[in-house]
């Protein structure tokens, strides 16, 4: 079987109406797909002023606003009659599902129930999110929910070894298979550092600047990461935080960090510049399958401390490149930071080791192995 032989139908909850790793892997996937002859058509709810412009024919199915304050997201209805006949209408021979909600469950169904081949790609630790809301007693349902959706698969597809080796931990048995990541290593350089631009923000260029990347809310361990800014100030550690993002969670964190700098939301070439710009970089946050903001700020040799979770392990080399932490442990963290604020020439050799590291990142490699997948999956 030749790639343009392939009929995908892709399903996501959330493909381009608000930006995060996940839609944007999956619309670079999309991207890899058509320029490789694929005929490919997605199913996901929409908004009149989506983020991006999507990669791709898109579908879009009926959704409500997702509840518990997280409107901005949406949460589909599954496969309405109209949706199942453009389905029909389109004969897909693989079902790709990207998501454990109830348009994932009910595409796996029909999938299985055309005998059609199915595939599963995992991209966020769902499991995790309670514990940040107050209903961490629901974590072991979700884990339970999420084995029983990944085990009716033909084929799951993760971004590292780490998810893999936690799936089989849960119970799945289905075949899982690695869909890593790459970097823009263009936009992602140390050569974009701008002291002009640190400077326009009130950061001087002999201030280390200890740095959030990415969307504001809860479970990115905005909760650990204010702890451990205020550990540094009690601690005297000279140093200013620099965020970088927005999110609903935005009011929430200023509160708790209040000399912290905010740079906004950034994109492009300008993300490329804010984050070559940092000088630490520190993810807490222990809700990743991969982490692409860690590889870009890899990338960007800028060192990391990070959380030892999926996100992080078996990309940031601990000691090495960064440091890997107990997710919630403040004083190891402030510790970490520490060292890295105290000792340029630390942070100088873990940043061009991370910058090495990150060279074997490539999105053209990654989304091939998802190809690979689905052409091994439909000839069985």
């Amino acid at each position: 079987m030749k790639p343009s032989q392939l009929r995908v139908a892709m399903f996501s909850g959330n493909y381009n109406y608000v930006r995060d790793g996940a839609n944007q892997a999956l619309n670079r996937l999309a991207r890899h797909l058509l320029d490789h002859g694929v005929t490919l058509r997605v199913y996901s709810p929409t908004t009149d002023k989506p983020a991006f412009p999507p990669t791709g024919d898109l579908v879009s199915v009926p959704a409500y606003g997702m509840p518990g304050g997280r409107g901005e997201y949406k949460l589909a209805r599954g496969l309405t009659a109209k949706t199942r006949a453009d389905l029909t209408a389109f004969a897909p021979n693989i079902v790709h599902v990207s998501a454990p909600d109830i348009l994932g469950h009910r595409a796996l169904s029909w999938g299985r129930d055309n005998g059609i081949a199915t595939l599963a790609s995992l991209h966020t630790r769902f499991e995790t999110y309670p514990q940040y809301y107050g209903i961490g007693f629901l974590e072991p349902l979700a884990v339970a929910l999420s084995k029983r959706f990944y085990n009716r698969a033909d084929q799951v597809m993760v971004p590292g070894r780490g998810m893999a080796d936690l799936l089989r931990e849960w119970g799945v048995t289905s075949p899982i298979g690695i869909w890593s990541r790459g970097v823009d290593h263009q936009r992602f350089s140390p050569g974009m550092r701008d002291l002009d631009w640190r400077r326009s923000l009130g950061i001087g260029d002999d201030e280390v600047a200890v740095s959030f990347l990415g969307r504001l809310v809860l479970e990115k361990g905005l909760d650990v990461f204010s702890e451990v800014a205020t550990e540094l100030q009690r601690r005297g550690v000279k140093h200013r935080i620099l965020v970088i993002g927005e999110g609903p969670a935005r009011d929430w964190f200023a509160e708790r960090v209040p000399h912290a700098v905010f740079a906004g939301f950034q994109a492009g070439d300008d993300l490329g510049r804010a984050v070559a710009s940092m000088d630490v970089f520190f993810n807490p946050s222990i809700t990743e399958t991969f982490g692409n903001v860690t590889l870009e700020a890899m990338a960007a040799g800028v060192p990391v401390v990070a959380a030892r979770a999926t996100g992080a392990v078996g990309m940031v080399e601990d000691r090495t490149t960064g440091f890997l932490v107990p997710p919630r442990d403040i004083p190891a963290y402030a510790d970490a930071i520490a060292r890295l604020c105290e000792d340029a020439d630390l942070r100088w050799r873990m940043g061009l080791a991370g910058h090495d590291a990150a060279k074997g990142y490539r999105w053209d490699s990654a989304n091939q192995s998802v190809l690979d997948a689905y052409l091994r999956i439909v000839r069985g």
